[in-house]
């Protein structure tokens, strides 16, 4: 069964985006009496028939709806600075939105080599990898912020910065408290610079590894999404 995004749902009938409608009949091809499933990003998936194909305003009547659909049981929030390339940082939402994350920040380091993303683009993306991997829950897509901001405004019992500035760091998996939402910040690059990680670590963050190997920012990213859904069996 094929998932569309409708972030409002009310009613029974309901009339698909001009996008989402584009889909569904060109791309897709399907036909009246075929079901889909409509999402809201917020947990709702509705079953639904096509009742009137249309490029443009297809309809569609709802016959059944389930709330909390697969709801993750812990909350995870990465911090991740957005590489060089576009299409690398691209490459993180999209799976780390198929693996399962609940948020995401663009974080803007010492070292980064790019302070900005293409923010509609990147909710475009996100969009479709929750379709594809049929998820209810939308990531929320944070604005770019900058390192020194975001250690000291965002709170949490489980806030863990990763970085490569030692051999000896615990692994991420010793940092994660059960039942608890997590923050994970990944750095650029270059890495998080020394100044960073202690302006972290006086600000609660604690300090972690991803393992005895260097992985660029896109990899750690996932490899930490990776980790938390499996160690929470998510």
């Amino acid at each position: 069964m094929h998932f569309f995004y409708m972030p409002e749902i009310t009613g029974k009938d309901i009339i698909l985006s001009s996008e989402e409608s584009k889909h569904c009949i060109r791309v897709l091809r399907l036909r009246k009496n075929e079901t889909i499933g409509l999402v809201d990003g917020k947990g709702n998936l509705f079953n639904a028939v096509l009742m009137k194909p249309d490029q443009v305003n297809c309809s569609v009547r709802i016959t059944e709806a389930f709330s909390q659909y697969k709801k993750r049981l812990y909350y995870l929030h990465v911090a991740i600075a957005p590489t060089k390339k576009a299409e690398r940082f691209e490459w993180f939402l999209e799976k780390a939105t198929e693996i399962g994350i609940d948020e995401i920040t663009p974080l803007v380091c010492a070292r980064s080599e790019r302070s900005g993303i293409n923010m509609e683009r990147a909710e475009r993306i996100i969009i479709t990898a929750m379709k594809q991997s049929r998820r209810a829950y939308l990531p929320k897509l944070n604005s770019p912020k900058k390192f020194s901001r975001f250690i000291t405004e965002t709170q949490g019992k489980t806030k863990i910065i990763t970085h490569c500035n030692s051999e000896n760091l615990p692994n991420i998996t010793k940092r994660m408290i059960p039942d608890t939402p997590a923050i994970i910040m990944i750095g650029p690059e270059g890495d998080f610079t020394a100044d960073e990680v202690s302006q972290s670590l006086f600000c609660g963050f604690r300090e972690a590894g991803l393992g005895q190997f260097v992985y660029r920012t896109e990899t750690a990213g996932i490899m930490a999404c990776h980790l938390f859904n499996i160690i929470f069996k998510q």
